[in-house]
């Protein structure tokens, strides 16, 4: 089965609260499954790479075995394919688990799109981040 992932994280402050959100669509463009979280207090950065996890287990729990990953952070993008390194100690672990989850899949593709190609994963973030604002 081949899938898309569109995944993002945001938090209000940064650090601050902090959530992601994350959507699968199939071949035929259906949404197949919508993932979303919210974290507590944590950094922006913590919030994009935990969208990316969650959304790459979920594949892999629906037997997904080919992936286009599609995400707004440049900055992830780069880091996952070696033109940047991770530098926060505490960003390490969670790069190295999307790279392990990566390995899962046949074939998988990472690309960076415009905020606007990676609406219904933002739409997730902010509806946690707003629940979570009224409590």
């Amino acid at each position: 089965m081949k899938a898309t992932l569109f995944a993002d994280g945001g938090s209000r402050g940064n650090p601050g609260p902090s959530a992601y959100g994350a959507v699968l669509v199939d071949e035929a463009g259906t949404v197949v499954r919508e993932i979303s979280a919210f974290l507590g207090i944590s950094t922006n950065n913590v919030a994009e790479w935990s969208g990316l996890i969650a959304g790459l287990q979920a594949a892999l729990e629906m037997g997904v075995d080919e992936i286009d990953v599609r995400l707004d952070s440049e900055l992830v993008v780069r880091q996952l394919s070696g033109a940047y390194r991770v530098k926060q100690p505490h960003l390490q672990p969670l790069h190295a688990k999307a790279k392990s989850l990566l390995r899962n899949f046949a074939n998988s593709h990472v690309a960076h799109v415009r905020r606007e190609q990676n609406k219904e994963a933002d739409a997730l973030v902010n509806q946690v981040l707003d629940t979570h604002a009224k409590k």
